[in-house]
Order: structure tokens, then sequence, then C-alpha cells
């Protein structure tokens, strides 16, 4: 799967938060947990998962929207309330930004897909790699390999 060249730009539904990706993605997902699905309105949410250096908003100010929780911060325009990114805490070195909020997404293509327990029946993709829940930390380095080697 073949990336475009990097930077990409993106932004909310409004256009008053902007932000920049500067580095290719660690992998990308999508996830079917009923917690995205009511997130997004939709049947799954889109995931790249983007190193912290690797991204900035470049316009607006986001707020915490969704969960308000101490560990997953899900960062929405305040004016138009799209989810944007989600942060962690303490940071985890990467920044899972919603793929269909880039300016354009049409070569996103899911490598993982998460939470399929919980998929609604028609919404399942085609990703290479498939799990209940969220792939064993164990799983986590050889699938970064494997998606690094097939993005070049």
């Amino acid at each position: 799967m073949p990336l475009p060249a990097l930077p990409w730009d993106g932004g909310c539904r409004c256009g008053a938060v902007r932000f920049r990706v500067s580095m290719p993605p660690l992998f990308t997902a999508v996830c079917h947990c009923t917690g995205c699905q009511r997130m997004t309105a939709s049947a799954y949410s889109t995931t790249l998962a983007v190193p912290q250096d690797g991204f900035a908003v470049t316009e607006g100010e986001t707020v915490i929207g969704g969960l308000h929780g101490e560990r997953l911060h899900h960062q929405h325009c305040d004016r138009c309330k799209s989810w944007l990114f989600t942060t962690f805490e303490p940071a985890t070195g990467f920044v899972n930004v919603r793929a269909t909020m880039l300016d354009d997404p049409s070569w996103f293509t899911p490598f993982i897909e998460n939470y399929t327990s919980e998929a609604l029946p028609w919404a399942r993709v085609d990703a290479p790699h498939s799990f209940e829940k969220f792939p064993p930390m164990e799983q986590y380095q050889p699938l970064l390999a494997e998606f690094a080697s097939t993005c070049r």
C-alpha cells in the first residue's frame, strides 16, 4: 500500500481546526467498538496512528469530547463538534488521527480491524489483520514492522 507524499493536511467539517501530518503512520486501522460507532454516528472509526512528532494542529484549538476520562482525550472542534484525533495520557508516542478528517483520505486502507466482536454484521472491512478486541501487546511490534514494510 503506497502512501501519498507527505505532508497531509486535514481539518474539521467547518474548517475552524486544521492539522498537518508530517510523518508516516505507524499503522492504519478501523475500530468497530460501540463507543467508536456512537462517536462517529457510523459503523466504525478510522485511524492513522501518527508519531506525536509528526502531528500538529496548525489552526484553531480543540476541546475534549466523547469520553472525559483520565487516559483518553478525544479531541473535537468546539464549533462543529467533529472528532479529529485522540491523545493519550500518559503519552504513548503517537496520536490517533481520524483518517476521514484528512483533506484527501482516498488512499486510506485499514491494515488492522479492531473490535470485530462488536462489529455490525454488514460493516466488516478487508483488513489484513482482524482482532476481536485490540491486538495483544506482544503482537504490536510485528504488526508495526509489517505495516512499515508494505508502505515502501
